[in-house]
């Protein structure tokens, strides 16, 4: 299939700030955080509060009933219904899972039919364990997003994931919304560091329509934050990445966390964007 040019003006796109809320993740435990929200009930309640502080996605890992990643279609199509009922956040859904998910359920993940989902454009290192992402994978999941209108978020873990991404739009194509964004995932051990010099790299190398967000793990979440506003981009914040808000001073919730980024938005005068403006960022119609 020859790729066809992208359609997207960057000139039309909403002047603010989208801030995606990343709430559970795969890998911290509930023991460890306990306002972590693990069950529907929780995600649908934190997904209130952060829409309230200035979310305009919601990045959606579940847990079963041991805590451990799931990645059932049914649960899944159930959690992105109960979203949207109660609230106007774009529905993103994981299909990096957790570590030792299939790539048979990873795949299975977009048959929930979320508004969006990431797609991870490379393997990385990831802690002790490894993030397997092949070429064929990646490239069934694109086909899969396309073939469904599942607007993809190229998750971004190292410099060489940007000539993934290329390759991959090169060969198939635009995703179905026409735009290019991307995740830049920073400060996970074994990928690229979170500093400013990095993020600056990485955007550089993005396709020149391209818009991204910026994801800064642990430590890094606020260089992270404050290069990406310099730089144009946008931010992820949420205790699947954070679980420190200061030195000493663990993470209230994950609104707690919107808040700061929404008021670090406000402080850049690019304010949090929410809603119809949130969808009109990514390229949905209407």
């Amino acid at each position: 299939m020859s790729a066809q040019p992208l359609q997207a003006s960057v000139q039309a796109l909403p002047t603010g700030t989208l801030i995606t809320v990343a709430p559970t993740g795969a890998e911290l435990a509930k023991a460890e955080h306990p306002n972590l929200p693990t069950t529907l009930d929780e995600l649908v309640t934190t997904a209130k509060a952060c829409a309230a502080a200035g979310a305009g996605m919601i990045h959606v890992h579940l847990r079963d009933e041991q805590d451990r990643s799931c990645l059932d279609v049914g649960k899944l199509s159930e959690a992105v219904a109960a979203i949207r009922a109660e609230t106007d956040l774009l529905v993103q859904l994981s299909t990096g899972g957790g570590v030792t998910d299939s790539f048979e359920q990873r795949l299975a993940v977009l048959d929930a039919q979320p508004d969006s989902c990431s797609l991870t454009c490379g393997t990385v290192n990831f802690g002790d364990d490894v993030f397997s992402n092949p070429w064929s994978l990646i490239v069934e999941l694109y086909r899969k997003a396309q073939d469904l209108g599942v607007v993809p978020e190229f998750e971004l873990f190292d410099l060489g994931h940007v000539a993934t991404m290329r390759r991959l739009l090169d060969t198939y194509g635009p995703p179905p919304n026409g735009r290019v964004h991307a995740d830049l995932v920073m400060g996970v051990p074994g990928g690229m560091p979170g500093d400013a010099a990095t993020l600056v790299t990485v955007a550089g190398a993005l396709p020149a329509e391209a818009t991204f967000t910026a994801t800064g793990i642990g430590r890094t979440a606020l260089p992270v934050a404050f290069a990406a506003l310099a730089a144009g981009g946008h931010l992820r914040v949420g205790l699947e990445d954070t679980v420190t808000f200061a030195k000493g001073r663990p993470v209230r919730d994950n609104a707690e966390l919107v808040e700061r980024a929404a008021t670090l938005a406000q402080l850049a005068q690019r304010p949090p964007i929410t809603g119809s403006d949130a969808r009109r960022f990514l390229g949905f119609a209407g």
